[in-house]
């Protein structure tokens, strides 16, 4: 049915072709971009001639930042013939002899839209995107369907058919399994990250405009996965707010060696119309001061955190503490972020102020440095895996082999420094304080590094991120951040080293010291502070002597008062 409507507006659009041409018209030349605005209550005639001969059917994309954009077979929109979104497309299969066809382009939300659109052409042995869609609005639908939360991003797309001739039918889309059937087609899932930091309409339609075709994606994408017809036609990746990422699909026919792409999509992780933490505005005060404090924090650790031992300790045991019951209460109450964060972080001055005083009490040496190694092992362990190591298929499908890696590796390296435990306390000190500066730094410069521990804290808040590609683009500001944190680390753990190479390993636990020296005056009889009176008496009688020097002369202080 919808394929018989559509010739039927295609003939209409042909016939009426005078008539449109009164309206705003823009013409299209085969795989040229062209800029469009498209005001509101304004509709725009998109039209485009001379298709050669050996041209099947063809897309038309259209793409805009953040306003929606419909795209029609007609002059009305009509649900099943016209598809609506910030980059959406219409697949046209061309009738014998056709040289040029017409669609319409509206502002779907009332506003002005600027856009940027191609039309792109494909031969009868291209794969046709789309082609044997069951789910989607369009009969044939060439388009990616997006959404993503705070830590996901979900892309969909509907599976391809085989390539036609013109006026011929379209191969049949439930064959059975086969070699000359659909189910012999590959799509290979592409991601090509946007400058960081910027998030300007320019920057995306020169993206768009470098991914659009299957050349310029192949050249200039970065290739995720590629998924069989078998599988399911969904993909998805871990969610970088404020990161324009732009994600797209080719679908391959092996055995005619020719390809097809779909209409690509973008996303920025983040919505430009919400005024609490939208684009423009990510990153809350609240996360600005706390990770601000951090970074002062984690630089005076960083040059200073061994010689001040007890300062270091509740630095750690904070870190520890607001971690682990920030993951609780995330899963376990829908208290708001804000909320959850000055919880996190009173419950780390409790966690700090307990690991001080444990050292105070029992001067165990030993088990505060397994707590502070294990914060060491952490962060390597999350560095191992957010290279391309964790993004491996064993990785992916089994969170239990996840979780055993990262916790051996976390395991082995306060293992590793017990033999050297003040050598590797100043390590710690200085590889998670100059850490702890470049995550103060990411709040107000963009860099990827974050993610190191942010992968893992989504990890743990959200059962299935392990299904999510967490490939996070290396710009020019990630390198140079990677920089300032090698740099500022060796420095710390170079200075200290040198500093604290005559003094005693660690400092004495005062509570000890003070028992010994209790011990020792009640047992050395020959010593002679043995034999001072106690401190009050000593006091007492200091205030009787000044007493009577104040006296005038000829009068006596009694000797009992």
């Amino acid at each position: 049915m919808f394929r018989w409507l559509y010739w039927l507006l295609m003939l209409r659009s042909i016939l009426c072709e005078v008539q449109a041409q009164e309206e705003n018209r823009v013409v299209f030349l085969p795989g040229a971009f062209q800029n469009i605005s498209v005001s509101a209550n304004e509709t725009v005639q998109a039209v485009v001639t001379g298709i050669p001969t050996e041209v099947a059917f063809a897309t038309v994309q259209f793409h805009t930042q953040r306003h929606n954009v419909t795209l029609s077979y007609s002059t009305t929109p009509v649900f099943g013939l016209s598809s609506t979104a910030v980059d959406t497309g219409i697949l046209l299969p061309l009738l014998p002899g056709q040289t040029s066809f017409t669609l319409f382009l509206f502002s779907a939300d009332g506003s002005t839209v600027t856009g940027t659109g191609v039309i792109l052409p494909f031969s009868s042995t291209d794969p046709v995107p789309g082609g044997c869609n069951i789910e989607f609005n369009l009969n044939v639908d060439p388009n990616i369907y997006l959404r993503y939360n705070l830590f996901e991003t979900t892309i969909q797309f509907a599976p391809a058919n085989l390539g036609y001739e013109r006026g011929s039918t379209p191969p049949s889309c439930d064959t059975s399994t086969g070699t000359d059937t659909r189910w012999r087609l590959l799509y290979d899932v592409y991601q090509y990250f946007l400058p960081e930091n910027d998030l300007s309409e320019r920057s995306l339609f020169r993206g768009v405009q470098a991914v659009a075709d299957v050349e310029g994606m192949t050249e200039n994408g970065k290739l995720i996965r590629t998924l069989s017809s078998t599988e399911m036609s969904t993909v998805m990746f871990s969610s970088i707010p404020g990161q324009g990422v732009i994600y797209a699909v080719i679908v391959r026919d092996p055995v005619l060696n020719t390809s097809a792409s779909y209409v690509p999509v973008h996303t920025y992780g983040c919505s430009f119309t919400s005024k609490l933490d939208g684009c423009q505005t990510l990153g809350k005060i609240t996360t600005k001061v706390f990770f601000t404090i951090t970074g002062l924090a984690g630089l005076f650790i960083c040059f200073f955190g061994h010689r001040f031992f007890k300062c270091e300790l509740f630095c750690m045991g904070f870190s520890f503490s607001a971690f682990f019951f920030f993951v609780l209460i995330t899963r376990t109450t829908g208290l708001d972020y804000d909320i959850r964060l000055a919880v996190s972080a009173v419950i780390g001055v409790v966690g700090g102020v307990l690991l001080v005083m444990s050292w105070w009490r029992f001067g165990s040496i030993m088990a505060c440095v397994v707590v502070v190694g294990l914060m060491l092992g952490f962060l390597v362990a999350s560095t191992v895996l957010f290279t391309p190591l964790g993004d491996l298929d064993v990785f992916r499908r089994s969170n239990a082999v996840f979780w055993v890696t990262f916790c051996s590796i976390m395991i082995i390296v306060p293992i590793f420094f017990m033999r050297w435990p003040r050598e590797g306390n100043i390590t710690t000190c200085g590889v998670i304080g100059a850490y702890a500066v470049v995550l103060a730094m990411n709040t107000y410069i963009y860099t990827s590094l974050s993610y190191i521990t942010l992968n893992i804290l989504k990890r743990f808040l959200n059962n299935n991120f392990s299904a999510a590609f967490t490939d996070i683009p290396f710009q020019t500001i990630d390198y140079i951040m990677i920089t300032v944190w090698v740099v500022l680390g060796a420095a710390g753990v170079v200075l200290q080293l040198y500093r604290e190479r005559t003094r005693p390993f660690f400092p004495p636990s005062p509570y000890l010291m003070w028992l010994q020296e209790r011990e020792r005056r009640k047992t050395n009889v020959l010593d002679p502070s043995h034999h001072f009176p106690p401190l009050p008496n000593r006091l007492l009688a200091r205030a009787r002597q000044l007493t009577r020097r104040m006296e005038p002369a000829g009068e006596h202080t009694p000797l009992l008062l």
